[in-house]
């Protein structure tokens, strides 16, 4: 079935002077304009596209990837307010993203992000954006484990770090006295589950735990090792926020990394601080 603000896979039914038109498994059509088109285009072709409505309320569909589907949460740049609500920058031709009045939160302001959920509107069946997000974004039922990899959007800052949504679903926090890299809100980051709670409070991290944490950061330090030229001034006596800023991990983990490089014979300890042996 054909439903405005999601990515779909259909298939080319029938080639207009307007277009494509493309059919769902049960035979709703929806238009792919020219300009998405090409002459290699065929009877019978399948197509992935996202589907929402144009300006006349009419289904269309574009090749083009919006910034949010139905069911995310992302950070969108108002472009535009009127006496019934902001439009948002979806990212694609021509069309922006609705923000209701009853769906503001705070300040909305042309030229600043809005950290939103996309969704259908019930009478309307169209996209829509709000900014309460605990309507949709709940722990109730925890869906991930620790250790488990999770995408992450900044939704807040708070004096002792970051609120998330992980994977468009739940909350999670992202601590700041265990962050070496610059975060803002509205960043998509890559996360791990450090910590599920009796009251299914999520804590995450940048890094995986363990083993798997040092080997991906060995790997991260020799890269780094290759684009500095060979050699980094650091060493077991470096400060902890000079380690920080050069190689963004913590002093603990910077030094084991030290240890499975050496361990493995790439690096070896100079006065001057590492240096990465050319085999």
């Amino acid at each position: 079935m054909l439903k405005a603000g999601r990515t779909q896979r259909l298939t080319v039914g029938r080639i207009t002077e307007h277009g494509l038109y493309l059919r769902d498994e049960e035979g709703h059509e929806v238009l792919l304009p020219n300009r998405y088109t090409s002459l290699a285009d065929r009877e019978g072709d399948e197509k992935e596209v996202f589907v929402y409505h144009d300006s006349e309320d009419r289904l269309v569909a574009t090749t083009e990837t919006p910034h949010v589907r139905v069911g995310e949460v992302a950070a969108l740049r108002v472009v535009d307010r009127t006496p019934h609500g902001a439009f948002l920058d979806w990212g694609l031709h021509g069309k922006d993203l609705f923000l209701p009045n009853r769906n503001q939160q705070g300040a909305v302001q042309i030229g600043r992000d809005c950290i939103v959920y996309a969704y259908e509107d019930a009478v309307t069946g169209r996209c829509v954006a709000t900014m309460k997000l605990k309507s949709f974004i709940d722990n109730d039922v925890v869906t991930v484990r620790v250790r488990d990899e999770v995408s992450l959007l900044v939704a807040s800052e708070s004096p002792i770090g970051y609120r998330v949504v992980l994977n468009n679903r739940h909350w999670g926090m992202l601590y700041r006295n265990q962050l070496f890299r610059p975060v803002a809100v509205g960043d998509r980051l890559t996360g791990y589950v450090r910590r599920i709670t009796e009251e299914n409070r999520i804590d995450v991290s940048l890094q995986r735990q363990g083993l798997a944490q040092v080997t991906d950061s060995a790997e991260r330090l020799r890269e780094l090792l290759q684009a500095a030229g060979g050699r980094l001034p650091l060493g077991d006596d470096s400060d902890p926020q000079e380690v920080a800023r050069l190689t963004e991990m913590s002093k603990k983990v910077f030094k084991r990394s030290v240890g499975m490089l050496l361990k493995r014979g790439e690096i070896e300890l100079t006065d001057e601080g590492i240096r990465l042996l050319r085999r």
